[in-house]
C-alpha cells in the first residue's frame, strides 16, 4: 500500500498577485492615452460618470489604501483630493501612484493577506480581498472605458495585452 504526502501548495505569490494587478494598470493606463483629451473628460453614456472619473477613482484607491493597511490605520475614501484637468495629469498620477503600490505592496507580509482590515473604514474584509476588490473595481472601470471608446468609434486595446 502506497502513502501520499500531502503538502499545502499556493496557488499564487504575492509577487505574482502584484504582478497580475500592475498587468491590469498598464492596460487600463493605455485605456486611458486613448482617449481624445476632450472625451475623456466630456463623454458618457447612460449617465454613467466620464471616464476621467473613472479613472481618478482607481488612482484615488490602491495607494492610499496599501498605506493605510502597512501603518494599520485607515483614512475616509476621498476622490476630491485630486481633481485634474488634463489626461497629462491623469496619466502623471497614475505613475505615481503606480510607484506608490509598488512600495507599499511590498510591505505587507504573507501573514498579513489573511488578517481583517477596515478598508477605509467601510469595508471589513481580510487584506486579501480587498486587493482583489482593487483589481476587480479595475476591470470593471475599465470595461466602462472600452464601451466608450467603441461608441466613440475608437479601437481598444487588447485585453490580453497586459505587460
Amino acid at each position: 500500500m502506497a502513502t501520499t504526502a500531502t503538502a499545502t501548495q499556493q496557488f499564487m505569490t504575492t509577487e505574482q498577485l502584484l504582478k497580475d494587478w500592475q498587468g491590469h494598470r498598464n492596460l487600463t493606463r493605455r485605456v486611458i492615452e486613448a482617449f481624445p483629451e476632450k472625451e475623456l473628460f466630456e463623454f458618457s453614456i447612460g449617465g454613467m460618470r466620464p471616464f476621467s472619473k473613472m479613472a481618478v477613482e482607481l488612482i484615488m484607491i490602491g495607494g492610499a489604501a496599501l498605506k493605510g493597511i502597512v501603518e494599520n490605520q485607515m483614512e475616509a475614501y476621498n476622490e476630491k483630493a485630486f481633481n485634474p484637468t488634463s489626461k497629462e495629469e491623469i496619466l502623471k498620477k497614475w505613475d505615481e501612484e503606480t510607484e506608490v503600490i509598488n512600495h507599499y505592496f511590498g510591505q505587507i507580509s504573507e501573514e498579513r493577506f489573511q488578517e481583517t482590515f477596515n478598508l477605509f473604514g467601510e469595508y471589513e474584509f481580510p487584506v486579501y480581498e480587498n486587493i482583489l476588490y482593487f483589481v476587480d473595481n479595475e476591470i470593471h472601470h475599465r470595461a466602462q472605458g472600452y464601451v466608450y471608446l467603441r461608441a466613440l468609434g475608437i479601437e481598444p486595446p487588447f485585453f490580453w495585452e497586459r505587460f
